[in-house]
């Protein structure tokens, strides 16, 4: 479960230099706010960070921008970041519903969903961020060969996500139920902090590739 409500979180979100604020001027500014124009790749629902930092730390020549709406977490990532300072991963506050907004057209080569809230009750599955209705909303900010990664311990929503993605004519370019049995995508897997705790159930990994 994650943690939502710890005292003064919002305080200090709003004091980091490591969160993009001004929200509203950001579509289009992603190279002047990096000071590079080099690719900008995404993760929404980042949780703590951990998958995000590490990526930034191994990957300097990309951009890195993670999203997630609750205080209390994105307090815990940005911790991390003030010990990493690394100059090429910034945060967002916000509900993924409003990405379009902040992001412009193909501004974005890739976005990142890792272990996403399923969502179980049918009346809820628009509010899933592998439905047809985020995967049109990704298609706004994606460049021409961008590309979404996806995974989750959860075989439900892998199936509905695999589903949704053919009804919204997305390309699927990998995928697998066992990703740590798959050596070709295990390559240059980076884990989670939900994954390492599932793997270490025993639970396999589902995750897929899809693009424009």
């Amino acid at each position: 479960m994650r943690l939502r409500n710890i005292k003064g979180s919002r305080e200090i979100i709003g004091a980091s230099d490591y969160v993009i604020h001004d929200m509203e001027h950001c579509p289009g500014r992603w190279q002047e706010i990096f000071g590079n124009a080099n690719p900008i790749h995404i993760e929404i629902g980042m949780g703590k960070g951990k998958f995000l930092l590490e990526l930034a730390k191994r990957n300097p020549g990309i951009n890195y921008v993670g999203i997630e709406k609750y205080s209390s977490v994105l307090l815990r990532a940005i911790e991390k970041q003030r010990e990493e300072e690394l100059p090429n991963l910034y945060f967002l506050r916000m509900e993924a519903e409003h990405i379009n907004q902040v992001f412009a057209r193909e501004e974005v080569q890739r976005i990142y969903l890792n272990f996403s809230d399923p969502w179980p009750k049918d009346r809820h599955a628009k509010r899933r961020l592998t439905s047809r209705e985020f995967l049109a909303r990704y298609q706004e900010i994606l460049e021409k060969n961008g590309s979404v990664e996806f995974k989750t311990d959860n075989r439900e929503l892998f199936d509905f996500s695999l589903e949704a993605r053919e009804e919204a004519g997305w390309k699927l370019l990998a995928w697998t139920y066992d990703l740590h049995g798959d050596e070709e995508l295990l390559k240059e897997n980076v884990m989670t902090e939900y994954e390492e705790r599932f793997c270490a159930q025993g639970n396999p990994i589902h995750k897929y590739i899809i693009c424009r």
